[in-house]
């Protein structure tokens, strides 16, 4: 699932990963991310590889961190 040995890092690709699950609706707004622990045993990295992924997704505010509950998808904002 991951290409190791391809120009685009890890991180990002899992990100990319994420992000497209986030915008076809099969993590909605409001629910959580899967947990670190959980992103580790699908794609087979280290947690810093799945931080910097995250980071990438919170950057493009598309999920926050809820302390002490996870990440979770943020619900689109409205225009003002």
């Amino acid at each position: 699932m991951i290409d190791r040995e391809g120009p685009v890092p890890p991180y990002r690709q899992i990100a990319g990963i994420l992000r497209q699950r986030i915008v076809s609706g099969q993590i909605p707004p409001g629910r959580r991310i899967p947990s670190l622990v959980e992103l580790e045993a699908e794609f087979e990295v280290a947690r810093d590889t799945l931080r910097k992924a995250v980071q990438v997704l919170k950057d493009e505010e598309l999920v926050e961190t809820v302390r002490g509950m996870g990440v979770y998808v943020k619900s689109p904002s409205t225009p003002e």
